[in-house]
């Protein structure tokens, strides 16, 4: 279902200093229901998408057989705060791929 175009929530953000605007599911739904064959045999990367949270992978890993993906993959910056329970090492970054397999532990 689409949602209605309307500049409410951009005003909401504007008021709370809010500059987090995610692309919506249904909207990335209707758009790409026009490209299934353009993706068929190919890797899609979600550059700077978080998997856990991002509704692009979830798109493209729900319909990976249905677009006959070869493999998805995302890769976001993970910020760290070094505490007293670190061992020294911080990792900056995450990168998952996904071939296909069980749904299970995608997110």
């Amino acid at each position: 279902m689409a949602r209605n175009a309307t500049n409410k929530l951009l005003q909401k953000a504007k008021k709370s200093k809010s500059d987090e605007f995610y692309t919506q599911y249904c909207d990335i739904e209707n758009e790409l229901q026009y490209y299934k064959s353009q993706f068929s045999g190919k890797s899609v990367y979600c550059n700077c998408d978080d998997p856990r949270v991002s509704n692009f992978f979830k798109y493209f890993s729900v319909n990976f057989h249905e677009f006959g993906l070869e493999k998805l993959i995302a890769s976001c910056y993970v910020e760290r705060d070094m505490d007293i329970f670190s061992n020294g090492v911080v990792k900056n970054g995450f990168y998952y791929e996904y071939r296909g397999g069980s749904k299970e532990g995608v997110f």
